[in-house]
């Protein structure tokens, strides 16, 4: 993602609809965790994930590849390590838990990113991803920010299964606002990334959140949200 939009989210992320249930929904999936260990954000851009995993007792250090990005996290208190989420600076197994939303899209080799986080992660560690889905929905947007590609849900277990884990949830995510993002990424010539009118932020923030309560994960929505796990043994792979 360019300076620009990294500089641009991290000045919206804390109210705006999308980024905030997204956080919250990352804070329901760290609520099922016994204990809090070592996590790498990966993709942190200005550490907003980040700043939930730290909220939720965990050890988190912010990944990010942009020098704009990894300075918004600095600025934020946040550790931050500049990095290729092909070739991550971690030694085999010391990781608990990685956090990769909205990053495998950016990467031509996305199976090397996904191969590095299962040798980073720790035997039975977990991989939370996030990827926007359904080619169908591309526009300027993807290309604005940098996207290389959108996921079916094959093409993402794909390469989630293939770098060795074992998928445990897979579901979509902004099902509710599919059509309206349909109809105007038809008509985007960019970015989408902007402040939205409190109002319509407030609706659309009710929108999203009935998605936690409503049987709709199997539907096509707008992003595929997925937690996999590493065996505890190689003989699993």
């Amino acid at each position: 993602m360019e300076g620009h939009e990294v500089r641009k989210l991290a000045e919206l992320e804390d109210r705006h609809w999308w980024y905030k249930e997204r956080r919250i929904l990352l804070g329901r999936e760290l609520a099922k965790f016994s204990k809090a260990g070592t996590a790498l954000d990966i993709g942190a851009a200005g550490g907003g994930n980040t700043r939930v995993l730290r909220a939720h007792g965990w050890k988190p250090i912010a990944i990010e590849y942009g020098e704009e990005g990894a300075q918004v996290a600095r600025d934020r208190g946040l550790a931050v390590m500049r990095a290729d989420a092909r070739r991550l600076p971690v030694a085999d197994g010391a990781i608990d838990l990685v956090v990769a939303f909205d990053v495998l899209e950016h990467i031509e080799e996305d199976d090397a990113a996904m191969a590095e986080i299962h040798r980073v992660l720790r035997p039975g560690g977990v991989a939370l991803i996030a990827v926007p889905s359904d080619m169908r929905l591309w526009s300027a947007h993807d290309v604005a920010v940098g996207h290389v590609r959108r996921y079916t849900r094959d093409t993402l277990r794909e390469v989630i299964v293939g770098s060795g884990f074992t998928m445990e949830t897979l579901d979509s995510w902004n099902v509710l606002l599919r059509p309206a993002a349909a109809w105007r990424r038809k008509k985007s010539t960019g970015s989408d990334l902007d402040d939205v009118p409190p109002l319509i932020n407030t609706a659309l923030s009710t929108v999203i959140a009935a998605e936690r309560y409503l049987p709709v994960q199997g539907l096509p929505g707008v992003s595929l949200l997925t937690r996999a796990r590493k065996p505890l043994t190689a003989a699993a792979r």
